[in-house]
């Protein structure tokens, strides 16, 4: 069992060309004892975008704060505080901070697809 707040946790900032104003921060793994999956906090800061990318694996988001947009195979979607998102394995994605506040997104992935 874990209970925390994510303002306890450190961020991983991630860096390249591809990428700008974002950060992550691991919520709960198999390391808290939950085998199979990883929930984690992405953060896009001002401007701020994750790469435009595809994988072997699906993923499941919630926007708990901010506003943006979502591009997923072609089609860019409005996205805000409330909004969820399922990307499915192999589509070509990307988070893209539209607001003047931070986006943050809770992303849960399988094991395999946190790195």
């Amino acid at each position: 069992m874990v209970v925390s707040h994510k303002s306890k946790l450190q961020s991983n900032v991630f860096q390249g060309a591809e990428v700008r104003n974002a950060a992550m921060k691991v919520l709960v793994s198999p390391q808290e004892g939950w085998e199979g999956h990883v929930m984690r906090m992405i953060e896009l800061g001002k401007d701020g975008f994750s790469p435009r990318h595809t994988h072997d694996w699906p993923h499941i988001n919630y926007v708990v704060k901010g506003k943006g947009k979502v591009h997923i195979d072609g089609e860019d979607y409005l996205i805000e505080e409330g909004s969820y998102a399922y990307v499915p394995s192999n589509a070509l994605h990307q988070f893209i901070n539209t607001g003047d506040d931070a986006l943050e997104f809770i992303c849960i992935v399988p094991e395999e697809g946190h790195k």
